[in-house]
């Protein structure tokens, strides 16, 4: 499933996520291992900078026992003449999940339309 707007969430979802997320926290503030995401890959791919976002994402990814890849401007062909399409295809083949922090949600959209990952 491709998250892409909250809009996307019935408030049965958001009601569940928020209630996963305070109990993942009490239990990390425990010190009660929890790893779900051990194997896992997360790819961060921000065309616009975000301190909040980045360390969270990353933090996030940590504590549940997966791995951060982030890539900025510099370290993407995005918005250097590699399409969207192609970089959404080749990030398919070698991560669990990807966020992506753009200045337009049209990117996002496409990216999304040729991602295999769900």
């Amino acid at each position: 499933m491709h998250l892409l707007t909250i809009a996307d969430l019935k408030k049965d979802d958001i009601d569940r996520l928020i209630g996963s997320a305070v109990t993942l926290k009490a239990r990390h503030k425990k010190g009660i291992p929890h790893n779900p995401l051990r194997g896992k890959t997360l790819a961060l791919i921000f065309e616009k900078s975000s301190t909040r976002t980045r360390v969270s994402f990353e933090a996030a990814m940590h504590q549940l026992g997966g791995s951060a890849i982030f890539m900025s401007q510099r370290d993407s062909q995005i918005g250097r003449g590699e399409p969207i399409k192609d970089t959404a295809r080749v990030m398919s083949r070698y991560v669990d999940a990807v966020v992506i922090r753009t200045f337009g949600h049209g990117i996002i959209e496409e990216y999304a339309s040729y991602s295999s990952v769900r």
